[in-house]
């Protein structure tokens, strides 16, 4: 019997340095002319048609609506960095998104006093979205997620799976009929 474990293995100090970064992360995504940025500059999203601020926005809402601890803001932003190109394309999707943003926005103000991607609970930004969760922005968001973010094949070994087997042989020669207690 053939025992794989593919779990990522974490000492201690890695997952408190992985864990102290990814909170950081959250928090101080750098916004400038043009470009989101990660705080460890590991990563940048150049933003083309949409405000900056607004695409910070539409990351920490990807994060908030599927939130995965261990995937880091690199993979909700490629998720969302489709939204960018669509703005460019229609002035309606930049509208419809430009707008639930602000709204958004307005409504975390009004609430805590800050923009929605500078609120520091989770708790609280998920409160947010439950008041916006009929609008346009967050139902195009909540469906294009599904597909921009688990599609992407950079993300399933986070999630442990390992794609499709037909490409591989199939599950037959991978795995089906390793068990030797039958």
């Amino acid at each position: 019997m053939r025992v794989v474990d593919r779990r990522t293995q974490f000492s201690r100090r890695g997952f408190l340095t992985a864990g102290g970064a990814a909170t950081a992360g959250l928090v101080a995504l750098s916004v400038s002319s043009g470009v989101i940025a990660s705080p460890t500059g590991a990563w940048a999203v150049s933003v083309t048609h949409l405000k900056p601020e607004t695409m910070q926005t539409l990351i920490q809402m990807a994060r908030d609506i599927y939130p995965h601890d261990r995937l880091a803001d690199l993979y909700y932003a490629a998720a969302v960095s489709g939204y960018d190109d669509q703005a460019g394309e229609e002035s309606s999707v930049k509208a419809m998104i430009e707008e639930g943003v602000a709204d958004l926005d307005g409504l975390a103000e009004a609430s805590h006093g800050r923009r929605y991607a500078e609120v520091g609970w989770e708790a609280e930004r998920v409160a947010l979205l439950r008041r916006i969760e009929q609008d346009p922005l967050f139902q195009t968001l909540r469906s294009g997620l599904v597909v921009g973010l688990y599609n992407n094949s950079e993300v399933w070994p986070k999630f442990g799976y390992e794609g499709a087997s037909a490409e591989q042989g199939g599950y037959l020669d991978r795995g089906f009929d390793d068990i030797d207690w039958v």
